[in-house]
């Protein structure tokens, strides 16, 4: 659809440019924008490397550890049905501490690792459990303590204090994981999205023995 959507925008444009004899901007615009894209692309690359760098040495040496066994007694009050020590709980921890510190790379392989653990927990395959839900809506949210894409993207498109977005990025997040939080913990106790409701609601014939 976005494909799409594109090819659309693209060609409206060449065809308006036609019929309004302004198809010399259009290739100077398109230029102009190609080298403003790669100018900005080759900034951000660079920035993206020293973030990832640093945010690697902490890895290696095990400060993102740390923090991991500091946020335990939330990941308990957030996952109370998840046994104290199954594999998910790890998983989804050090997902949710590189997606605070920036390593979205690592944060994808490990998100796509703690779901797998999750559905080992699953009494219903196929269908997203309250924690699956749970994690994924904090996932999503992503609370952010160091927004490294954000500031790479605003000094590679030459601010003069790539910084600021850190503050009200932090306060953003936080608004949006409280929320999402809270939603999934309001939905799972409704009726209609209760797992247990919906494994009752079953036909016969259709549970598996």
């Amino acid at each position: 659809m976005l494909n799409i959507i594109w090819l659309l925008l693209l060609v409206g444009s060449v065809a308006i440019s036609l019929v309004t004899g302004h198809t010399k901007d259009v290739v100077i615009s398109v230029t102009e924008s190609a080298g403003s894209a790669f100018k900005l692309a080759l900034g951000f690359t660079g920035i993206m490397a020293l973030w990832l760098g640093i945010m690697k040495i902490a890895e290696e040496s095990g400060l993102i550890r740390n923090f991991t066994v500091l946020i335990a007694p939330v990941m308990r009050f957030l996952f109370p049905r998840i046994p104290h020590d199954h594999p998910a709980l790890g998983s989804m921890a050090m997902n949710m501490v590189a997606n605070m510190f920036g390593l979205n790379n690592a944060a994808t392989p490990l998100g796509i690792r703690a779901m797998e653990d999750l559905e080992t927990l699953n009494p219903k395959p196929g269908t997203a459990t309250d924690e699956m839900c749970m994690f994924l809506a904090i996932n999503t949210s992503s609370l952010q303590l160091v927004p490294a894409g954000a500031i790479a993207l605003l000094a590679a498109g030459g601010s003069s204090d790539p910084t600021v977005i850190v503050f009200p990025a932090i306060i953003a997040t936080i608004c949006s994981t409280v929320i999402g939080v809270a939603s999934a913990k309001l939905l799972s106790r409704l009726r209609r999205f209760r797992q247990d409701q919906q494994i009752e609601e079953q036909p016969e014939n259709a549970r598996i023995p």
